[in-house]
């Protein structure tokens, strides 16, 4: 799935459809404004995959720490 060296980051993804957008959305809420999109739920859960690596890279770049995942489970009320 991923092209980046076939990495599979395990941060906790958040998919849903937007209307306004007419597309697909990914969220990784333990990245700050990690978000992809795609015509899909697969393709826009493969391009989160890869703007996270973009993420990774780019806090790293900047001196930011980049958080571990917590592998655990968000809950809506």
């Amino acid at each position: 799935m991923p092209s980046r060296g076939q990495t599979m980051f395990k941060y906790q993804l958040v998919l849903w459809w937007s209307a306004i957008d007419n597309t697909w959305l990914a969220e990784v809420p333990e990245l700050p404004g990690c978000l992809a999109d795609g015509d899909t739920p697969e393709a826009a859960l493969a391009m989160a995959q890869e703007v996270i690596g973009m993420w990774i890279d780019t806090a790293k770049e900047l001196g930011r720490p980049v958080p571990e995942p917590l592998g655990r489970r968000l809950l809506y009320a």
